[in-house]
């Protein structure tokens, strides 16, 4: 029989169905964590490493967030005292978690041109015309992406090989060309990428990830602080009903 009635069983109940919704956030948080660290993977030797502790930590507290739902939703149905107190510190727990990830997910937005501008400028002297290498690789996947030569232009590469000799990726290949093509950096060269550096289009790439991540965290917190409310309040309720004192 329930000891609640009134307001107090109507916010039981719903504290229950917020339960359910508790439970998607939680597969959300791990869904954007994943697809973001995914995202980051792909471009993993020219990021450092705080861009991949977000979604970690996001993939992490989503996976809490599945679980002590169970919590909620068995305190609550059973309106048992000492399980709506630990949903309700836990989640009290997982909203300050999750209120520092987003926030950090906007400062990493905003950092991430000075720390991506660091690690392209030093990878570039890696990049090898004679031997195959995973930075060589990755440099010409975002030259032809973004449509960029360089990290600010494509004079960068002047340093890298004393020429006027770019990478092919700084160039578009026109149709049906057979034999050799040469892509240099002098002014009546037509081919060229015109997206300027790749400095300016990979860091916005992926600041736009890191505001998804912040907003995630954000949202879904806010979402959760309503429900460390009314976990309190049923905890309380329960508590008055069943004559219990101090914590326990």
């Amino acid at each position: 029989m329930s000891l609640l009635t009134g307001s107090a069983n109507a916010i039981k109940y719903t504290l229950y169905g917020f339960n359910l919704i508790f439970l998607l956030t939680g597969i959300i948080l791990i869904a954007v964590g994943v697809g973001v660290g995914a995202v980051y993977t792909g471009y993993e030797l020219f990021l450092v490493g705080k861009f991949f502790s977000i979604p970690t930590f996001l993939i992490v507290i989503g996976s809490f967030i599945i679980v002590i739902a169970f919590f909620g939703c068995w305190g609550a149905l059973k309106e048992n005292y000492c399980l709506v107190l630990s949903f309700s510190v836990m989640l009290g727990i997982i909203f300050i978690l999750e209120l520092s990830a987003g926030i950090s997910g906007y400062v990493l937005r905003n950092d991430a041109y000075d720390l991506i501008s660091k690690q392209l400028s030093s990878t570039l002297k890696d990049y090898s015309n004679t031997t195959q290498s995973d930075t060589t690789a990755l440099w010409d996947s975002i030259q032809r992406d973004f449509d960029c030569c360089g990290v600010t232009n494509y004079t960068d590469w002047r340093d890298v090989f004393d020429s006027d000799q770019l990478p092919l990726s700084c160039c578009t290949i026109p149709v049906g060309t057979i034999g050799t093509f040469t892509c240099d950096d002098t002014i009546t060269n037509l081919n060229r990428n015109k997206g300027g550096g790749c400095l300016g289009g990979f860091s916005l790439e992926i600041a736009a990830h890191a505001v998804s991540l912040g907003a995630a965290g954000v949202v879904i917190a806010v979402i959760q602080f309503f429900g460390v409310i009314f976990a309190c309040y049923i905890a309380r309720e329960i508590k008055i009903r069943n004559g219990i004192t101090g914590f326990m």
